[in-house]
């Protein structure tokens, strides 16, 4: 086992102390911000993990479609009357909603009922509807997938968490352009916001309590 699987085995042992159960029934699957910028090999801010991580995110979408459960998908995009503000002034850089590269990869493949929620930050609850459409599906429980995992995936994370939200981290469905950085998130993560959890897990979750 490599050093980063050790460090994820052993967070997960202490975590197994928290009074935190997964319930799918009432659980939500969020895919971050798997778009061209980050995914496709001619922008400048693609990493080759994003792509990695697809095939586990692919059999979560699978599972959660073959139950019927909310499927909720983001992307960062900015419109071109939207300020860029600290992210802009942060990597002077800026997305823009009407550029290719904001766009979702193809092979999600999203069916007309799944959503998209356009963000402008890390987080997938600043000034969006995101909390909105949880409560409405009756949601308890986040299942969170995608990029990055130390900015989007973490604050997100985070957020949900202070919306009492119970929050479970998918480690082999999440990514960043460090491992480093991927390792150091899980680490802080599993100390006060969410359950690590991986993709085999979640969907044996999924098939034994449906």
């Amino acid at each position: 086992m490599s050093k980063e699987g050790e460090n994820v085995q052993e967070t997960k042992e202490h975590q197994s102390k928290r009074n935190v159960i997964f319930t799918p029934k009432t659980s939500a699957l969020l895919v971050i911000d798997l778009q061209h910028y980050f995914c496709n090999p001619q922008s400048h801010a693609y990493f080759k993990d994003a792509v990695k991580i697809l095939p586990n995110i692919q059999k979560l979408i699978k599972s959660y479609r073959g139950q019927s459960l909310p499927i909720i998908f983001t992307r960062y995009a900015l419109l071109r009357t939207e300020p860029p503000g600290a992210m802009g002034r942060w990597w002077n850089d800026v997305l823009y909603d009407d550029q290719p590269m904001a766009r979702l990869i193809d092979t999600l493949q999203l069916l007309p009922k799944e959503l998209v929620v356009r963000k402008t930050q890390y987080s997938a609850f600043f000034e969006t509807n995101l909390d909105k459409i949880l409560k409405k599906h009756h949601v308890t429980s986040l299942v969170i997938t995608g990029v990055l995992t130390h900015l989007c995936c973490e604050t997100t994370a985070r957020d949900a968490f202070m919306r009492n939200y119970d929050v479970f981290f998918v480690t082999d469905a999440t990514a960043s352009d460090s491992k480093r950085f991927h390792t150091a998130s899980l680490a802080t993560l599993s100390d006060g916001f969410a359950i690590l959890t991986t993709t085999r897990e979640v969907c044996v979750w999924l098939r034994e309590t449906m």
